[in-house]
């Protein structure tokens, strides 16, 4: 059983950095794909970045080069560093996972856990 819980949101000013965290706290850990996603007010929960069974990974384009997704598989937590953050950043973001290898797909209905989001401002 998959239970998720995202870490390290917070207040911003644009060019700031912030690194957020989020750790399978359930009895196994068995998921294969990870993933960031984003979602505004008003908007579309929208892919930022995924890993993969093998550790490749796949970002959205509009964050390519800024944000790093990783994992650490000893502590089971997936990790996102977001460097030379924008306005346009600001938003919920959710961790998600499956136990299933999904490749690098960055599409939020193929992820089967998730969790309660942590929200990030840029101003």
């Amino acid at each position: 059983h998959v239970q998720l819980v995202e870490s390290g949101g917070g207040s911003v000013q644009a060019g700031g950095s912030l690194r957020l965290s989020c750790v399978d706290s359930g009895y196994t850990y068995s998921s294969n794909s990870w993933g960031w996603f984003r979602q505004a007010p008003g908007q579309e929960c929208e892919g930022v970045a995924v890993v993969g069974k093998r550790d490749g990974t796949r970002y959205a384009d509009s964050v390519k080069g800024r944000f790093t997704i990783s994992k650490d598989n000893t502590a089971k937590t997936l990790y996102l560093q977001m460097n030379s953050l924008k306005p346009e950043d600001t938003a919920m973001y959710y961790c998600a996972a499956d136990s299933r290898d999904l490749g690098l797909v960055l599409d939020k209905s193929f992820f089967t856990y998730w969790g309660p989001g942590t929200q990030v401002t840029v101003s």
